[in-house]
């Protein structure tokens, strides 16, 4: 038995890790923001990591710590119903019905939509997407080679790709960073709009979903105490966030000196695409419809692969792996086929709730060595994080459904008397709350801070 791993071993699973997270929002969104930002970049971008790399890192580490191998079993010391309840709908949101079918059309929509005329983007869509998921299919029946598919080929064949791009941006650059004024969105508090703007990666919750992957991992690499696999889960991480960094600040800097040469877009799929052809002509295009391709295909099979065996460690006695690799693939084919931006709008208010309950779920995982699984201090702090967060629920709504008198009259309510809502943290203080008076009850009930219920 190992006690350790190897550099390269720890670099695989970095390489795993990283391939895992780098799909579809994280080449549009940094493109986005770059542009949009203006003179705010700076700022944004630090918020933008902090969500949409810090947060995944700490979800995967925070699993390992508290010696969870999946969500699951991590919700049950919430309890059995939370369980249940955040693990599905955590799952199907970065699955089947929002991050799934999202690798789908941003892959299209950035390779490929560029060169096809309006009338035909429906049927080419159509077709992209059936040969895209059954390609994501065919590697998501075979999840024990996931590791050398993922971590060997399909993450460094990317990065390479990647590079080249990048490369000629810092050789031949469009110009300064954008002196612009930012769009209205990225004027007030840009630090946290940018942390906002990392939900939309959804990484966060997928790294909930991926520590089972991770953890496994590094097992199959021979290590088995559980101590030393959260050194490892550590240490592969540090490796995936100077990754991720280095690329989110390439692409958002890329984006912004763009603005020089190129109109302010609001799509960063096509900004990508017109940034490419400025420096590599019509091999550009190629070139980033190969990009955009093989990181939407790793992640698309991770999710599968995550979601097939969380569903069948949930509800045993329902179907086998395949079948649910299957389905889920299904679905996620079929909602691909709405549209990325209409994915988009749909998945916004739910991460708006979801968000909130896996952050306080992963730093509560993270205090394992202070507090254990202490019932009372998990089930108060998610009581009160879910309430509050049902009002960034209700703001986050279409705007023909948020603008109605009974839903304005609440959502006034919360910017009125709730602390930081308008900054998107409605939940913070009540989560806060929550922590603090399950510790109280705690001491003068006499119990034992770290009550552990394994």
């Amino acid at each position: 038995m190992k006690r350790k791993l190897s550099f390269n071993q720890t670099l695989l699973v970095g390489s795993l890790l990283f391939g895992l997270y780098f799909g579809a929002g994280n080449l549009i969104f940094p493109i986005e923001l770059g542009q949009n930002s203006g003179t705010n970049l700076y700022k944004v971008v630090l918020g933008f990591i902090i969500s949409g790399v810090g947060l995944p890192i700490l979800g995967v580490v925070a699993s390992a710590i508290s010696k969870n191998d999946s969500l699951f079993e991590m919700g049950k010391t919430v309890s059995d119903k939370f369980a249940y309840f955040f693990t599905t709908a955590l799952y199907l949101t970065i699955g089947p019905f929002f991050a799934i079918p999202r690798t789908s059309t941003v892959a299209f929509e950035v390779g490929i939509a560029p060169n096809i005329s309006e009338d035909k983007i429906k049927l080419f869509l159509f077709v992209f997407s059936l040969i895209f998921f059954l390609a994501v299919l065919a590697f998501a029946l075979k999840p024990g080679k996931v590791m050398d598919n993922i971590g060997k080929i399909l993450t460094p064949t990317f990065l390479i790709l990647l590079s080249v791009l990048v490369i000629f941006a810092i050789i031949k650059p469009m110009g300064a960073l954008a002196k612009n004024q930012p769009t209205k969105i990225y004027q007030k508090n840009p630090l946290f709009t940018g942390i906002l703007d990392g939900y939309n990666t959804m990484d966060a919750l997928a790294s909930l979903a991926f520590a089972i992957i991770i953890i496994s991992s590094i097992r199959k690499l021979g290590v088995k105490d559980s101590n030393q696999i959260a050194k490892e889960t550590l240490k592969s991480g540090v490796i995936c966030l100077i990754a991720m960094s280095t690329v989110y600040i390439s692409l958002s800097f890329m984006s912004s000196s763009s603005v020089n040469i190129m109109k302010l877009g609001n799509n960063g799929g096509r900004i990508l695409s017109n940034i490419s052809f400025y420096y590599l002509g019509n091999f550009g295009k190629i070139l980033l419809a190969a990009i955009v391709i093989v990181a939407c295909l790793k992640t698309a099979i991770g999710l599968i692969i995550a979601c097939s065996e969380i569903f069948i460690q949930m509800y045993p006695n329902t179907l086998s792996y395949k079948a649910y690799a299957v389905v889920f693939t299904l679905i996620s084919f079929l909602i691909a086929n709405l549209g990325l931006q209409k994915i988009i709008s749909l998945s916004i208010p739910v991460l708006m709730y979801l968000y909130p309950l896996a952050i306080v779920l992963i730093f509560l995982s993270l205090a394992y060595p202070i507090i254990g699984k202490n019932k009372r201090i998990f089930s108060l702090t998610i009581l009160f994080t879910a309430i509050f967060s049902i009002f960034d629920l209700l703001k986050a709504l279409p705007k023909n459904i948020s603008s109605t008198d009974s839903i304005s009259r609440i959502v006034d309510f919360a910017k009125n008397y709730l602390p930081a809502f308008e900054l998107g943290f409605g939940w913070l203080i009540p989560a806060i709350f929550g922590i603090i008076l399950g510790l109280l009850i705690s001491i003068i009930k006499k119990e034992k801070i770290k009550e552990i219920n394994l």
